[in-house]
């Protein structure tokens, strides 16, 4: 087969990434089935290297596949995570004990780890959100179904949570916002921004990104009834492993 372009189709890379995606979404080939190699590409379609590897590399942004080095390119079938906005953060949730993220996941297993709390001073940004210079951080990423699938990096005012379990490994049923209503600061009010961004070397490796991944960034202010600013959460998602949902009415 040529790899000279045809008029009004797709390149033969994108044809044979709708390929090999039509046989993953059929069940032909299956999680876990290691997908044909750059050379089995080439000699099945005549074409170059660089084009079979332009293959692949549709998939793998896509989140249907993952590298692994020295082994090949295999199917990773995983269902994405619905990040509902305001049904995560509602009281209901953390007011009753539950994780926030237990709304995101639905009964699928999630772990946390490289868990980094420290009292930092804030930066020139942070200091203005949070009106504080000094500030508590906690650090930590998220894994579901055993994939990481977010970074997150909540501040706080130092001067609010000094001695409470927000500046603890464990922070006890409910998470953060459950100690800050402890604290007599519950959030009722969130703004969350969101933007789409080529990672940082630290995040890919984090996260195991394929490269050429892009990551979803959202930053999300906590405020009291008062309006006070209670947290800046800066949260960093594989944007492969996420929907983002929000309703709202007309």
């Amino acid at each position: 087969m040529s790899e000279s372009p045809v008029p009004h189709e797709p390149p033969i890379y994108r044809r044979i990434a709708d390929g090999l995606r039509a046989r993953i979404l059929s069940g032909e080939l299956r999680d876990g089935d290691r997908l044909p190699g750059e050379n089995a590409l080439m000699a099945e379609y005549a074409i170059a290297r660089a084009t079979a590897r332009q293959a692949l590399a549709v998939l793998i942004n896509e989140g249907l596949a993952v590298p692994r080095r020295g082994s090949g390119v295999y199917v990773r079938l995983f269902k994405p995570i619905r990040r509902h906005g305001s049904r995560r953060l509602s009281r209901e949730q953390w007011g009753q004990g539950r994780a926030i993220w237990d709304a995101d996941t639905r009964g699928r297993p999630f772990t946390v780890d490289a868990l980094e709390v420290a009292l930092e001073r804030a930066t020139e940004d942070v200091a203005a959100v949070l009106e504080s210079g000094e500030i508590w951080v906690r650090r930590r990423r998220y894994s579901v179904d055993a994939r990481p699938v977010q970074l997150a990096t909540s501040s706080f005012p130092a001067r609010l949570v000094e001695g409470s379990a927000i500046t603890l490994a464990d922070t006890g049923p409910g998470g953060v916002y459950a100690r800050l209503s402890d604290l007599g600061l519950p959030p009722a009010h969130f703004t969350e921004e969101v933007r789409a961004r080529m990672p940082t070397p630290r995040e890919s490796s984090l996260l195991d990104l394929p490269a050429g991944t892009p990551v979803i960034v959202i930053a999300r202010t906590a405020y009291t009834s008062g309006g006070l600013p209670v947290e800046l959460n800066e949260m960093v998602l594989d944007s492969a492993a996420y929907v983002l949902q929000y309703d709202f009415d007309a």
